[in-house]
């Protein structure tokens, strides 16, 4: 019983993660109509300029930096972007990927073949939770995270900003005629993204992880399935997305011996099993708009 309590905290801290890496997803795709593929490499960006300053600025002054790096950066994307004018949305998504592609390699080679220490407080700390045994790692990630989502979900839903953005989502032609500034949304979209990724690649690169290495791009595409899961286009999809996909690889991974007939690292294969289930059933996600054609 005390492993399965284990395993759960465990697999809720990595799916609120992985909720961190779906909300950017969901919330560049509603404020732009883009799936930003360069997610993945900005992650990476944002817990490298972390790893490279923490030695002389501190952990918490690193994380700062590091976001803001990383925001910097999505903008950049976004004004590359910008000068497609007239392109279509999937032409605008496959750019994406030649960004990720360059920032990836260019990260992967100053990287190396080395392992890049976060210098978190934490380290490999434990804590004792009503005799379950959690990393502290474990437990800032998913306080962060809570809270972050939380100020998201109020952002939403109380704020002008919120409004706006699923204004532009619902129709764009529409809200624009409103008076609201499909440019403006679109902005803070890709900062709000931006600053995401940096937050996750950051907890995603303690422990257990031994630190940042020249993988760590690949970490967002772990949360592909959560996306899809979740529905694309809702961000409380995108919440229940990562919480099952995290709950399912830690489990998966947990039991392996007990479910050694399903061939060795069968937990990075659970989620995608998952994902293509739900497709399955409800092509749109678990929480995500049907879109109808009048034919």
């Amino acid at each position: 019983m005390t492993r399965l309590l284990e395993l759960l905290a465990v697999g809720l801290s990595l799916g609120m993660l992985y909720a961190l890496i779906a909300m950017g997803f969901v919330i560049i795709y509603k404020g732009t109509r883009v799936v930003n593929f360069a997610q993945g490499s900005l992650l990476a960006l944002g817990a490298y300029a972390v790893a490279r300053i923490a030695p002389s600025a501190g952990f918490w002054a690193a994380s700062v930096a590091g976001i803001v790096i990383t925001v910097a950066g999505s903008l950049l994307i976004r004004f590359l972007l910008s000068r497609a004018r007239g392109h279509d949305h999937m032409a605008l998504a496959i750019a994406t990927i030649g960004v990720d592609v360059v920032l990836t390699t260019e990260l992967t080679r100053r990287i190396g073949p080395d392992v890049l220490s976060m210098l978190d407080p934490w380290g490999a700390a434990t804590v004792r939770l009503g005799g379950v045994t959690v990393p502290q790692a474990r437990i800032a990630a998913m306080a962060v995270a809570v809270v972050t989502l939380g100020l998201l979900l109020m952002l939403f839903r109380y704020t002008g900003w919120g409004v706006a953005m699923r204004a532009a989502s619902a129709d764009a032609e529409a809200a624009s005629l409103m008076g609201i500034r499909l440019g403006r949304v679109a902005t803070v979209s890709w900062m709000i993204g931006g600053a995401l990724a940096a937050g996750a690649g950051v907890f995603m690169s303690t422990f257990p992880s031994a630190g940042l290495d020249s993988h760590a791009s690949t970490i967002a595409l772990a949360a592909i399935p959560a996306i899809i899961l979740g529905g694309l286009d809702s961000t409380h999809g995108a919440i229940v997305g990562g919480i099952t996909v995290g709950m399912a690889k830690s489990l998966t991974a947990g039991y392996g011996s007990e479910l050694g007939f399903l061939g060795a690292g069968f937990g990075d294969v659970m989620p995608y099993v998952l994902m293509v289930a739900v497709l399955m059933w409800r092509p749109s996600g678990l929480f995500g708009t049907r879109e109808f054609i009048r034919v």
